[in-house]
């Protein structure tokens, strides 16, 4: 089975340096670029499977995001934001592409991936040549973030790999339908045991604190913010959409596809927020999208 190199690249925040892990997929001597940016408390091991697929035509590069995987976790969780994200892959390209100045990448980006994707897509001199935006746009639903916002704050010990991967697939029902293989890959991508024996999430607890300081000015002012990011795009775009999605509406996703970029919209039956991108028929979507 094809593997993966993982490999790291120091970035900097104004809390100092920290080291950001990446996994590569394919020949790194291929031109032909895809990045691959997870959700919110997921890790660059969601896309193996899809990365597997793509590295005959794709150099798949999935990073862990600061604050999760094997990443390092800044001294500030106050800046677990887009910004500092985008900085942060603004170094990583500069390490993976031979010419970074010339070079294009394609993007595929679910939830929190799909956001930093679109901050980097709307500046000016951008690297990114087609775009996946994975069931996110610049409008989310207030009960999602409230939702997603407390599950992210508890910090949870299991006394078990089993019980803790339990609870990984209780709050992600709303992936749709998965294999017990499957869901059990999903719950060791973000589970580790600590000294004590006890099993929790991958990630800095810290990330629940840009959430918690979120006022309704602020998350008005961050819409705002959001759609003129949108509309500043100007690459080929797809919008992915879970037919059940409590985090992107229709609305939202119909007009996602009237102004900025006019996204292509596809949506999948029977999955909410958000698509795993780990079976065929989902692989083909991206797929088709990226090569066609």
């Amino acid at each position: 089975m094809l593997e993966a190199k993982i490999k790291s690249v120091q970035c900097l925040s104004l809390a100092g340096l920290h080291r950001m892990s990446y996994k590569e997929w394919g020949d790194a001597s291929n031109p032909n670029v895809l990045l691959c940016v997870h959700g919110v408390t997921r890790v660059g091991d969601d896309f193996d499977t899809m990365a597997r697929a793509l590295a005959a035509d794709y150099r798949v590069i999935a990073p862990d995001i600061v604050g999760r995987g094997r990443s390092d976790w800044l001294k500030n969780p106050q800046l677990y934001v887009i910004p500092q994200y985008v900085s942060d892959i603004v170094t990583l390209l500069a390490r993976v592409l031979p010419d970074p100045e010339s070079q294009k990448v394609d993007w595929f980006g679910t939830s929190m991936g799909g956001l930093i994707g679109m901050g980097l897509a709307s500046l000016p001199d951008n690297p990114i040549r087609k775009l996946v935006l994975n069931d996110i746009g610049p409008t989310l639903a207030p009960q999602a973030m409230q939702r997603i916002g407390d599950y992210i704050g508890q910090d949870l010990r299991f006394d078990s790999f089993e019980a803790g991967a339990q609870f990984v697939r209780d709050v992600s029902v709303s992936f749709g339908e998965h294999t017990p293989e499957e869901w059990r890959k999903l719950a060791a991508d973000v589970l580790r045991q600590d000294k004590d024996g006890k099993w929790g999430r991958h990630y800095d607890m810290g990330l629940a604190a840009p959430f918690r300081a979120v006022t309704p000015e602020r998350a008005a002012a961050d819409q705002a913010m959001l759609w003129a990011a949108y509309d500043a795009i100007r690459c080929p775009t797809l919008l992915v959409r879970g037919a059940e999605s409590d985090l992107l509406s229709r609305d939202t996703a119909l007009a996602m596809t009237q102004r900025g970029p006019k996204a292509q919209l596809v949506e999948i039956p029977k999955v909410g927020h958000a698509p795993t991108f780990i079976h065929d028929d989902q692989i083909q979507i991206a797929k088709q999208f990226l090569l066609g």
